[in-house]
């Protein structure tokens, strides 16, 4: 796994360990925006990669 791999996952870690601290003291409002935001945000990634990867394939 190369470095910049590495660096994304550590960051994904530290934000999600962050917000575990973090989301108790919201409103379930808030929480569920979070929530919705952080779907979108994972498809996006997963729809990247796999544009990504199809590309380097050819």
């Amino acid at each position: 796994m190369g470095k910049f791999t590495k660096g994304i996952v550590a960051g994904a870690l530290i934000s999600t360990a962050v917000g575990m601290v973090v989301m108790p003291n919201l409103d379930r409002r808030t929480q569920r925006k979070m929530k919705k935001a952080g779907m979108k945000m994972r498809d996006m990634a997963e729809d990247t990669y796999e544009n990504m990867m199809g590309c380097c394939m050819k």
